[in-house]
């Protein structure tokens, strides 16, 4: 009996590191690299293998806005082609197709598309635990590019609520 406990123990210490989430998981704040001000909440998360990620909120702009900067662009994976200028901000999936690249918390190949612009970057996602020296915090960097041009955005974890509260 005190075996099959044992084993039983085992079992399940395994199926919780086999279903345990990735740490780029969660909810986060985007900030604007110039200004350090938020921008929106997001809600990044993992389906069948590719990580995604929706806008939950946006600050200072009106919860049900569209992408209107967008207008006339439209891209063939995103929103089944879709004009962006229709598509609402918050609510939406901006950031798909991302597939683990180096081990849990990168992740690369995949898409982001700025709503405020309505251009499509490639996009790669690096998580960065809180080591108290140069992450303060669990920061999520957030790349998007064009060819070998790209730049990147430090997001800061944030709870379903700061996520979702922006205004």
């Amino acid at each position: 009996m005190k075996k099959f406990i044992a084993l039983l123990e085992v079992m399940l210490i395994g199926a919780g590191v086999c279903f345990a989430a990735d740490p780029a998981e969660g909810y986060w704040i985007s900030y604007d690299e110039k200004t350090n001000e938020a921008t929106a909440g997001w809600r990044i998360w993992v389906e069948n293998g590719v990580l995604k990620g929706e806008i939950l909120s946006v600050a200072g702009k009106p919860q049900d806005e569209k992408a209107t900067a967008g207008k006339g662009k439209s891209y063939s994976d995103f929103q089944n082609g879709a004009d962006l200028a229709t598509v609402q901000v918050v609510g939406t999936t901006w950031i798909w197709g991302l597939t683990q690249t180096k081990g849990e918390g990168n992740w690369g190949k995949g898409s982001i598309i700025d709503p405020g612009s309505g251009s499509k970057y490639a996009c790669t996602i690096t998580f960065h635990a809180a080591d108290g020296n140069k992450y303060k915090e669990d920061t999520l960097e957030m790349r998007g590019s064009i060819g070998p041009f790209g730049r990147s955005q430090f997001w800061k974890r944030a709870t379903k609520e700061a996520a979702s509260g922006l205004r």
